[in-house]
């Protein structure tokens, strides 16, 4: 399935809560979601939809959460396979494994202003890991990783306005920022009280179960 390349609020307003997908846009009063709270479509402008069951809430969870993260069907589901493999609460090592992709930590240090453009970002080859290129965004990290701006990308305009940025930002507790040098590592490996963003996991593990 190719990515999708509509309208990102179009996404927050069909699971009718912000998804962070514009950076600061979201949080301004720019938000389309401020403006246009019924779902896309023509159903969900005149408010015809009928009483969502089991199903529907489990499959909006999922949506809800490969959308906040940019990731394909494929890619969520291999995730989905890996954490109900490893020992512990499957809803908790899923977003546990998300939030350990490269591309959300770029975007949780503060060198992004999406997950998007953390994405773009991580291709163009911008950073280093443990002082080696890396250029895949969907490397999973782990505690004791320390990630750096390569040295030839600081002269770049949006790198250097992302770098003056870094004051405003605040990084997850497990995400050592020192906004002096310009690079983050991991203290350890996030938690489930560290995400903060309000999933109900277990109805993504009971979607994939049936």
């Amino acid at each position: 399935m190719a990515r999708y390349t509509g309208p990102s609020c179009r996404l927050c307003r069909r699971e009718k809560t912000k998804l962070f997908l514009k950076g600061d846009r979201c949080l301004n009063g720019k938000c389309s979601i401020e403006h246009r709270s019924a779902a896309p479509g023509q159903h969900g402008a005149s408010g015809s939809r009928a009483k969502e069951k089991e199903y529907g809430k489990q499959l909006r969870e999922k949506q809800k959460a490969k959308r906040y993260y940019g990731l394909q069907e494929s890619q969520f589901k291999s995730y989905f396979v890996e954490a109900d493999r490893t020992e512990g609460v499957t809803g908790e090592n899923l977003l546990i494994l998300l939030e350990r992709r490269f591309d959300n930590v770029v975007y949780r240090m503060g060198m992004a202003e999406s997950r998007k453009e953390a994405r773009q970002l991580v291709l163009h080859g911008h950073f280093r890991v443990n002082g080696k290129k890396a250029t895949i965004p969907s490397m999973l990290l782990k505690a004791g990783d320390v990630i750096t701006v390569r040295e030839e990308s600081r002269s770049s305009a949006k790198i250097k306005e992302l770098i003056e940025g870094l004051d405003s930002r605040i990084a997850p507790k497990w995400l050592a920022v020192d906004k002096e040098a310009v690079k983050a590592t991991l203290e350890a490996l996030p938690k489930r009280e560290d995400i903060d963003f309000p999933f109900e996991e277990q109805l993504i593990v009971e979607l994939y179960s049936k």
